[in-house]
């Protein structure tokens, strides 16, 4: 994969002696999973299950560091800190910070995509200590399309269920955890084999927000588009073996 920074991202430090339980009762994955050199992907859900924020969680200095949307970095802090209550947690954000793909810089935290390997590498770095001359976000965006791996904007906040959106095939999800938000609901749909729908990727000439149909049946609805190529979610049991849809090629990625 091709070295970029990328600017989209940033970073929030959760820090103090209570810091891994108060996550480990919030979000999705193990956080006990989490140590130098290894990360975990997971989200933070509503009560209902739906998802309201994914990220990427590592650890450096005794310190965990989410990795998530920069568009949603305010409000995941507003909301982590919501759950604080008297819990000795500092929750902060850490400007001085990017997210880096590609080499392996011999500064920084580094570690393997915990979502799919083919995702490469990633590196937490001082961005004063890192090189200029690496490319954009765009290489990395135009990578992750190809293998078909949503992220934020490809399911929004509060639309979608967890399921739905892929992040128990992305490993984001620990069924054999303890409680978090929004458990409840998630497990009762992994075990009763209820998630009927998948992003999946779609190519075409086609618009977010736009219907998928078959035989004039609505199955499924586009949530993201980035030129030809994008999202949609979209419902297995009526798709069946059909890979077009209205004109929109709708395929499965290969490791869904």
């Amino acid at each position: 994969m091709t070295d970029a920074r990328l600017d989209d991202r940033a970073i929030i430090a959760v820090s103090g002696p209570e810091a891994r339980g108060f996550l480990q009762g919030l979000i999705t994955n193990d956080v006990e999973k989490v140590k130098p050199g290894q990360a975990i992907y997971a989200a933070l859900l509503t009560p209902q299950g739906k998802i309201l924020f994914d990220f990427i969680l590592c650890e450096g200095d005794g310190v965990l560091m989410i990795d998530c949307a920069r568009d949603a970095r305010d409000a995941l802090i507003k909301r982590l800190t919501l759950y604080r209550l008297r819990a000795k947690v500092t929750i902060e954000p850490r400007d001085q910070l990017s997210v880096y793909t590609g080499e392996v810089w011999p500064r920084g935290l580094h570690f393997p995509d915990p979502r799919l390997m083919a995702l490469g590498t990633r590196t937490i770095g001082a961005t004063a200590e890192m090189p200029d001359a690496v490319a954009t976000a765009e290489s990395y965006h135009a990578r992750r399309l190809e293998l078909g791996v949503p992220e934020a904007g490809d399911f929004g906040s509060d639309r979608m269920f967890a399921l739905d959106a892929d992040l128990d095939e992305l490993h984001a999800i620990d069924f054999e955890k303890g409680c978090y938000v929004g458990q409840e609901l998630t497990a009762r749909m992994k075990h009763r084999g209820t998630a009927r729908k998948r992003l999946l990727v779609v190519e075409g000439e086609v618009a977010a927000g736009a219907e998928l149909k078959l035989d004039d049946a609505v199955i499924g609805e586009v949530t993201a588009m980035y030129g030809g190529r994008g999202f949609a979610l979209v419902r297995l049991d009526k798709l069946g073996d059909a890979t077009e849809a209205n004109g929109v090629r709708v395929s499965r990625q290969s490791w869904l």
